[in-house]
């Protein structure tokens, strides 16, 4: 089965009852827990934005204490799960300066794990990747929140 594009939904959608766009939207919701997931954030949290993050970094927290720390094989697969989580939930607010926030998070907690990230590479590439990638969006902020996350962002170097 061939996918409609956006376009065409858009136009369905619109010509929709309140009724039908709200069993619609159940039906969806029971396919996968991602779009639960978002459908989640569009209702209850993207009012408060401040509170989402909240909620992310106590995840971030959670997903760190629990890394098996035997080997570095184990620890890059779950800091690689917790980024894919990170940017999962990005995704979702689309707000620039929710991104900035979690991946400097994401960085800090990384620089701060015990065993040491440095004397492995993978862990290390994975760090010096998100730095660059924060250094970009930064730029697409404004001044003043340019210069705060930039003095964030001094505190994460090696």
């Amino acid at each position: 089965m061939k996918s409609a594009t956006v376009k065409e939904i858009k136009t369905e959608l619109n010509e929709c009852s309140h009724q039908d766009l709200i069993e619609l939207c159940l039906r969806l919701s029971r396919f996968k827990k991602e779009n639960k997931e978002l459908l989640t954030y569009l209702l209850f949290e993207s009012g408060n934005e401040d509170q989402y993050i909240e909620n992310v970094k106590n995840e971030v927290d959670e997903q760190f204490t629990i890394i098996n720390i035997t080997s570095y094989y184990f620890i890059k697969k779950s800091v690689r799960k917790i980024l894919r989580t990170i940017k999962k939930y990005i995704r979702y607010s689309k707000n620039k300066e929710t991104e900035i926030e979690l991946l400097l998070y994401f960085c800090k907690k990384l620089k701060d794990f015990e065993p040491s990230i440095t004397s492995n590479s993978v862990l290390m590439n994975i760090h010096n990747r998100e730095i660059a990638s924060i250094k970009k969006k930064i730029t697409l902020l404004h001044e003043d929140l340019q210069y705060d996350y930039k003095l964030e962002l001094q505190n994460l170097y090696f």
